[in-house]
């Protein structure tokens, strides 16, 4: 059951070191009617214990205001992208811990799945990741064949639908457009080439959500790359809508898919229950 929000009565709590994106939900928060309160410290700020708040920031400032503010903070399963078939992963990928990935003989893309305990990036083999006395060897990490993707989009997901895209990247390296405006640049005014990735994404898209309803579940909100190989369309991964950059998404969109990410834990869906993160107990 999913518990109407009153939102002009709630509250967008935002980290101390606000991004842009942050700086875009407050701005379509307050067009709402919603207050915004950019936090001074790693404290959650008592004037607003016991109220309707909602939280964009990163795993850390989560971890140290989410208890005290009594929110639910829904991310993916470690393992979402490691179940899905490899026809819409596009290479093998497994969950394992990082004493396992230590012992890789081989390069292999390497990453904590929801924090950022290491860098993500190719390792040329297990000896190249963090050892033992910086990192417990029990950190789930997921391991993945090494593949380059051409160009990588961002879709917010709400309820099953994608509710806002944005391109993020060309060739690993940052490159921030509308799905629409993504045609590959054109020798000339002849050139015939490929029109905008945005009906293949959007077709890619579905089959990712089907595939994830059946057989890798999401929360009801949450983040989901998606990106184009040499060999076709692929997943990258899955991230808490709470904790992950908008780029060129639609503001209001991107907001809608927070609010539900990162709010009351008393209003969650029960079907979002097992999708909650842990949070520590903080003291003080």
């Amino acid at each position: 059951m999913i518990v109407a929000m009153n939102t002009s009565a709630a509250t967008l709590l935002l980290a101390p070191r606000i991004n842009e994106t942050g700086l875009q939900l407050r701005t379509a928060a307050g067009r709402r009617g919603m207050r915004a309160f950019t936090a001074s410290s790693w404290r959650a700020p008592r004037e607003l214990t016991n109220r309707q708040v909602h939280l964009y920031g990163g795993p850390l400032f989560a971890d140290a205001v989410g208890g005290a503010l009594g929110l639910g903070l829904l991310e993916p399963s470690p393992a979402w992208l490691a179940m899905l078939p490899r026809e819409l992963t596009g290479r093998d990928v497994e969950l394992t811990t990082l004493a396992a990935a230590r012992r890789l003989s081989r390069p292999a893309f390497v990453k904590a799945p929801a924090d950022k305990h290491f860098a993500a990036r190719v390792y040329g083999d297990g000896s190249e990741l963090p050892g033992p006395e910086l990192l417990d060897g029990n950190v789930p990490v997921l391991v993945s064949e090494v593949v380059r993707f051409a160009v990588e989009y961002r879709l917010f997901v709400l309820d099953g639908a994608v509710r806002a895209a944005s391109r993020y990247a060309r060739d690993g390296e940052l490159s921030i457009a509308a799905p629409e405006s993504d045609a590959p640049e054109s020798d000339g005014p002849e050139s015939d080439g490929p029109e905008s990735d945005g009906p293949e994404l959007s077709a890619f898209a579905a089959q990712v959500l089907a595939a994830s309803a059946e057989c890798a579940p999401l929360p009801s909100a949450a983040v989901v790359d998606v990106g184009r190989t040499p060999g076709g369309w692929a997943v990258v991964e899955a991230n808490a809508a709470w904790a992950s950059g908008g780029y060129a998404c639609e503001p209001d969109a991107v907001l809608d898919v927070v609010l539900r990410a990162a709010g009351p834990l008393g209003r969650l869906p029960d079907s979002d229950r097992a999708f909650l993160r842990e949070l520590p107990r903080v003291e003080g």
